[in-house]
């Protein structure tokens, strides 16, 4: 696997925890989640950018945000 900063795992985790908070919400306890889980993913598309266009990354944004994503939501269990 691709070597990812932990701070670009951090947010995508963050933003997948916040999306998956949806799913047993309704009405204005949805909306404000919707808006927490669009900020937190704001925030990692705008880190990935910027770690997409160092001059030290060979990866391109796609591969940076492709990895980061695998690294969360494919993730070995703790105890594995």
């Amino acid at each position: 696997m691709a070597d990812i900063p932990d701070e670009l795992i951090k947010l995508e985790r963050s933003s997948e925890d916040a999306r998956q908070q949806l799913a047993s919400l309704v009405g204005q306890e949805y909306e404000a989640q919707w808006k927490a889980w669009r900020t937190a993913a704001e925030d990692f598309q705008a880190a990935v950018t910027e770690y997409a266009t160092r001059e030290d990354v060979t990866m391109s944004r796609h591969e940076v945000e492709q990895a980061a994503k695998r690294a969360v939501r494919h993730a070995e269990p703790a105890d594995a």
